[in-house]
């Protein structure tokens, strides 16, 4: 049973508050090996369901799922330039095994392009073998120094989808095509909004042509990149001799794309919804939906509100008004000496979205009390169709948790700025989402990172831009090139 004890809250201590509800929610707890975590079943549960709408989504596309190893030759780190410099300070490196020293040492991957692209190789000899279009579900390790739960550690989980194609244009839409998918998942799933758009060239993948990103704002101000889709030319395609006859009977090289999301969505969704009564779940990604807590003060009520309880759980989960793929994801809290007052607690620290209370008076009126737990706002409902109503009720949050980090982004986000000492004193204050003007220079982005801890998070795409751009870059005062969004971030 969770901890009865005050969160701390937001307002007082954001991070604080964070990791007391990652803890004390269970949807991870620390490793003996320091900056690794473990994913308990609530978090799990969460990242299950993650799993499978983005699975299903990349499978619509025309996606399929493969496996690499976990292990890389180190030579095949090294065979991409920017790849190994941007990757090489986060390897773990194998140099024993068997108890003898290996003649290479193995890399834990990072992230697998390079084993990728040198099978790829294999398997491709004409442009009737593209494109490949696969997509991998797996652990990579990068030694962090500073790590976090779920946002930042040694090991995480991921999804990391990585196709050849026969030209350029193809990739683009790729690479397009997936930062759609993952905006859709990250508004539509994790009622979380998101801006797209494109990294500057310091902020890209390391190696890539192009890198696109759904950023996202946390409730404490600060940015998390939640998602990334690159666009990697044929750099690796040339270092890894990814080649193909064309139709003409020529040979050239591939045109590739990665893209990929972490585990670190669940602290996002943490960050994005939670309050200082612990987590609020979205509907969609919720491993139960509804608790039911029957309420009960002598032996002889408790059996038959645990009676009624059941009955109440098989109508919700066997009701097919959603598909028979998608029933109602329903628990009943029966537990014996616990309080009602410590399961709401509980349960309301989970995250879980709608409770329903049933004691003996609401059998006598043929109802059910209902708790949302994103406005706590409570009602009886009819029993007579109570699943249509549930049901409904959960379609409401969904859309109600959206629109709300919606209105909050937009309440954080400031599109006039008349100087650089007023997004100096923005930054050292709350924070912000900034559009401004940026002259293009990175040597003026890396400026102002060490001057605010502020970073240039996305070139956002023509639906997030000002309707008037910038003309001048807010640092310089020369002409922009681009408007951007600035940010501190996770």
């Amino acid at each position: 049973m969770a901890d009865d004890k005050k969160l701390t809250t937001r307002a007082e201590d954001f991070s604080a508050w964070y990791n007391e509800v990652v803890l004390r929610a269970e949807l991870a707890d620390y490793s003996p090996v320091k900056g690794s975590m473990v994913i308990r079943p609530n978090g799990y549960g969460i990242w299950e369901r993650m799993q499978r709408a983005l699975d299903d989504m990349f499978k619509a596309t025309g996606h399929q799922n493969a496996y690499f190893p976990l292990f890389i030759p180190e030579s095949f780190l090294h065979k991409e330039a920017q790849h190994v410099e941007g990757f090489a300070p986060e390897c773990a490196v194998v140099t024993h095994g068997g108890g003898k020293e290996l003649e290479e040492p193995l890399i834990v991957r990072p992230t697998s392009e390079t084993i990728i692209y040198h099978m790829y190789a294999k398997w491709v000899q004409s442009y009737r073998d593209l494109p490949i279009l696969i997509n991998q579900w797996a652990n990579v390790v990068r030694w962090e120094m500073l790590t976090r739960l779920f946002l930042r550690t040694l090991e995480f989980l991921w999804q990391e989808g990585h196709t050849a194609h026969a030209t350029h244009d193809e990739a683009e839409e790729e690479a397009l095509r997936i930062l759609g998918i993952y905006r859709d998942f990250a508004e539509q799933w994790m009622a979380m909004p998101v801006i797209t758009g494109l990294k500057t060239e310091s902020e890209r993948f390391a190696g890539a042509l192009r890198t696109y990103c759904i950023e996202a704002m946390m409730q404490d101000r600060k940015a998390l990149q939640a998602g990334t889709s690159h666009n990697l030319g044929q750099n690796f395609a040339k270092a890894f001799d990814l080649q193909f006859q064309t139709e003409s009977g020529e040979m050239a090289h591939a045109w590739n794309t990665s893209w990929g999301v972490s585990t670190r969505l669940v602290g996002g969704l943490v960050m994005t919804h939670g309050d200082d009564n612990g987590l609020r779940v979205p509907p969609r990604l919720a491993p139960i939906e509804v608790v039911i807590v029957p309420i009960w003060k002598s032996d002889d009520e408790r059996g038959r509100l645990s009676e009624a309880a059941e009955q109440l759980r098989r109508e919700l989960t066997e009701w097919t008004g959603r598909g028979n793929s998608d029933r109602l994801r329903v628990h009943v809290d029966a537990r014996e000496g616990v309080k009602p007052g410590a399961k709401y607690y509980e349960w309301e620290l989970r995250g879980v979205p709608l409770r329903l209370e049933l004691g003996p008076r609401d059998i006598e009126k043929q109802s059910v009390f209902s708790a949302r737990r994103d406005t706590r706002a409570k009602a009886a409902i009819a029993r007579a169709g109570v699943a249509e109503s549930v049901a409904r009720i959960l379609d409401a949050i969904q859309a109600d948790m959206l629109t709300e980090a919606k209105a909050r982004r937009e309440a954080a986000t400031i599109r006039s700025v008349s100087s650089y000492d007023e997004f100096r004193d923005i930054m050292a204050g709350d924070g912000a989402f900034v559009y401004a003007g940026w002259n293009g220079d990175p040597e003026v982005e890396a400026r102002v990172k060490e001057e605010t801890k502020a970073t240039i998070r996305v070139i956002p795409d023509a639906e997030f831009r000002s309707t008037v751009p910038p003309a001048k870059c807010l640092i310089t005062g020369q002409p922009a090139r681009h408007e951007v969004v600035w940010a501190k971030a996770y």
